[in-house]
This record gives structure tokens, sequence and C-alpha cells, in this order.
């Protein structure tokens, strides 16, 4: 008969085997789901983004999409797509800042699709691509995030994962406004890296919905 010790070992290794497989499952099975979520949400939300366009077309010069780059997993840079909803080189004198409440960037006839966040629609695109997940940490400029990292070194945690639209994070924070307030976002952002699972992920989302029309947002 096996000696306690032994029995303990092996029963560690085995939870330890199951974790490990439960992780990499759930990682390989969201993904999967992401995008097939991902491309039924941008087909439905097509004709909304072709109005959405049309507003800004008409709200002055410049394109439709506004790009930036973004830090995904494992620090790899991708370009992250938006409704472009600012100005034209409204960063040409500040470079790289955060939103504010009443921006004064933002065009006053795309105001609505930032309390909205239809703005971040476009970003349905990087999730069928696979740069993003629906759900997960909300991805950083290179330039502010080397600037947090001063601060937090804990942040690159959030690069274990795939960058989301939405998530634990904004639903419960909003906006990054300070680096002071990012404490609070990057705390909520590892404990949903570290309790990742369905129930989460589902309970993320509906919560969302409830930031389609946030008073709050910039």
């Amino acid at each position: 008969m096996p000696e306690p010790v032994t029995l303990i070992a092996v029963g560690s290794g085995m939870t330890g085997l199951a974790l490990h497989l439960a992780r990499h499952y759930f990682e390989t099975a969201k993904e999967v789901v992401d995008i097939i979520l991902g491309f039924i949400a941008l087909v439905i939300a097509t004709p909304l983004l072709a109005l959405c366009a049309l507003v800004i077309k008409l709200s002055g010069r410049g394109p439709v999409f506004h790009t930036q780059i973004r830090v995904g997993k494992g620090g790899r840079l991708f370009r992250m797509y938006k409704l472009r909803t600012m100005y034209v080189d409204a960063e040409s004198d500040t470079g790289a800042v955060w939103a504010t409440n009443n921006d004064p960037r933002v065009m006053p006839a795309c105001r609505c699709m930032r309390r909205s966040h239809l703005d971040e629609l476009p970003q349905l695109i990087n999730v069928v691509v696979g740069d993003m997940s629906l759900v997960g940490p909300r991805p950083e400029r290179p330039e502010i995030l080397a600037e947090l990292e001063k601060v937090y070194p804990d942040i690159r945690k959030r690069l274990t994962v795939r960058p989301g639209i939405t998530g634990l994070a904004q639903v419960r924070h909003g906006y990054d406004t300070t680096v002071e307030a990012v404490r609070h976002k990057l705390e909520a952002d590892l404990q949903y890296i570290s309790n990742r699972k369905w129930s989460t992920e589902l309970r993320i989302m509906a919560a969302t919905l409830a930031k389609l029309n946030d008073n709050g947002a910039c």
C-alpha cells in the first residue's frame, strides 16, 4: 500500500495537471468563441457602423476610422481600430494622453458615440483576427504603458492574456484618468486573470450592457 506521503505527492501532481489542462482548454475554447461571436457581432453591427461613419464624414474632414498602436499579449504590438470621434491631429501638440470628461478633442456630433462606446465597435475586427478578446484587460498604448510600469511593475502581468474590448476593470472603474487611478483597475485586471472562467466572462459581458449609456464616459 502506498505511503501517505506518496499519495499526497501523486494527488498534488494530478491536481496541478488538471488545473493546467483546464487553463489550456479554457484559453483555446475562449479564442474560438471570441472569433465566432466577434464575427457575428461585427455583421450585426455593420448598419450601425455605417450610420456612425456617415455622421463622422458630415462632421468634418478626416478618415472614418482611427488606429492606434497598442500592446497585446506577450508585449506584441498591434494596430487597434476605433471610429474617429476626435478632431484630426487632436494630439499633435500633446502626444498620447488620457481621455477626460467633456474632452475638447471630441467632435460635438460624435460625443454620443463616446458615451455609448459605439466608437469601440471596430475593435471587433481585432477580435476576429486574434489581436484581442471580447473580455480582457484593456490594451494600453506603449508610451503610456512605459510610464505606468515605473509606478506599477506588476502591470506587465496584464500582458499574459489577450486584451479585451471590455473587462472587469472597465465595468467597475471606467476610463483611466490618472496614474493613481490605474491602481484600482490593475487590481481588477489581476483579479480577473487569476479567476478566469465562463461564469466570469458572462457576468462581465452582461455588466457591459449597462455601460452602453455611460454618462461618466468621456
